[in-house]
């Protein structure tokens, strides 16, 4: 009786190791994690697209540099795009859209909390040698960022601007 309740526990550690872990399932790449539909939010830069609608993917290259190659994108207001992140560095990085306020935001709340669990539809997190999707509409014309947010990787640069130019009559 004493085996059961001792992989019983053990069984627990490990499921709650992972919940609080950042090296955690959600934040593995879109390509090897299990496809879930994901919340579809308005957000001030874009609400979550349907992959079917996609006309355009552009490749984000993220490396030990802290950098994003490109670090600017155009889109149009209206888009459906793939960001497709590769990872080409030996550490996981991300990639996270949003506002500067908001992105600033959660990365100061990342270097409080290294291993803080989060997953949304505007971010991918990256393991070496992987890449991950973000399949975002961007249905709000603006200037808007995305950066990788895990500790230090934000205050070192690695950052970029998407603008999403207004809609053409």
């Amino acid at each position: 009786m004493n085996t059961i309740k001792f992989i019983a526990a053990s069984a627990l550690l490990v499921s709650a190791s992972a919940v609080f872990s950042h090296e955690s399932a959600p934040h593995q790449s879109p390509v090897t994690a299990p496809a879930t539909a994901p919340v579809k939010e308005q957000k001030a830069w874009g609400i979550a697209g349907d992959a079917q609608a996609v006309r355009r993917t552009i490749t984000l290259r993220m490396t030990d540099d802290m950098r994003f190659t490109p670090s600017h994108i155009e889109v149009r207001e209206g888009d459906t795009i793939r960001l497709r992140a590769t990872n080409q560095g030996q550490v996981m990085h991300e990639i996270v859209i949003g506002t500067q306020t908001d992105l600033e935001a959660h990365a100061e709340m990342m270097a409080k909390h290294p291993g803080m669990e989060h997953d949304e539809p505007y971010m991918a997190h990256v393991q070496p040698g992987q890449r991950g999707d973000i399949v975002w509409h961007f249905n709000r014309p603006g200037r808007f960022e995305f950066a990788c947010l895990i500790a230090g990787h934000f205050s070192a640069g690695m950052k970029g601007t998407i603008t999403v130019k207004p809609r053409q009559p």
